[in-house]
């Protein structure tokens, strides 16, 4: 078991030297963000290995734990759309609406047992994928708003509303913010084998219960990130001043 850690210790931090040092000799901005994130996700994950011990068979504990989840995804969708917590309800109630109809639905209908252990499992997924597709929805925002701000002020000079004047550039945002979770259903099994498929696998589910939970989960990230991209983008598209460049 040590010399099993120790290897994986090593494989992670020559990962983490190559991606910093390609990201260096590119100059690109924060090369060390990437190994500073795979710390952080290392220390976060061995962390909640030891609360999930206690954490799973439990439906009150589970609560709590998705409670955590969903405020860290919503802070971290805020402070990359660089909006303060003043301007943040739109980015939690386009979340909580985007999450829990998908989870509503996938639960409601049968297609996932309600257990604590397929909520937990399920709802970290989805909500992973919701804040994901916020981010991307509301930084391409943002950039087409700066790039194209002059085609704004045309609709506007033409009696446009700022809704208005503003709605295709929304409307082409979310369908950008959508690209990877589509990408990714269609190409599963074919190019990936997703963590949540292989999980089961191992966890010694058949192959077609595995695939089961499988698409379930990836219908699930689709269904919640587009609900959560659109109302996001409803809610601050419109803005009155042209988008400033969001933080890194």
């Amino acid at each position: 078991m040590t010399e099993t850690l120790v290897r994986a210790v090593a494989g992670v931090a020559l990962l983490v030297v190559i991606t910093a040092t390609v990201l260096w000799w590119a100059r690109v901005p924060r090369p060390w963000a990437p190994g500073k994130a795979v710390l952080r996700g290392t220390l976060q994950l061995a962390a909640i290995s030891l609360v999930l011990r206690g954490v799973i068979g439990d439906a009150r504990w589970v609560a709590l734990a998705m409670t955590v989840m969903f405020a860290v995804a919503s802070i971290t969708v805020a402070r990359r759309l660089g909006l303060g917590p003043s301007r943040a309800v739109p980015v939690v109630a386009a979340m909580g609406v985007g999450v829990a109809v998908a989870l509503g639905t996938a639960f409601g209908t049968g297609a996932i047992d309600a257990t604590p252990r397929y909520t937990l499992a399920l709802g970290g997924i989805v909500i992973g994928g919701s804040m994901t597709t916020a981010t991307l929805a509301g930084r391409r925002l943002a950039s087409s708003l700066r790039l194209r701000w002059a085609e704004v002020e045309a609709w506007l000079a033409l009696g446009a509303t700022r809704r208005q004047a503003t709605a295709v550039i929304a409307r082409e945002s979310v369908a950008e913010a959508l690209v990877p979770a589509i990408d990714q259903t269609r190409t599963t099994g074919l190019v990936t084998l997703p963590g949540a498929f292989v999980g089961a696998i191992f966890g010694g589910a058949s192959p077609v219960e595995a695939g089961r939970f499988q698409i379930v989960v990836l219908a699930a990230i689709l269904a919640a990130g587009a609900v959560t991209a659109v109302l996001l983008l409803t809610a601050i598209a419109p803005t009155p001043t042209r988008p400033m460049a969001p933080p890194g």
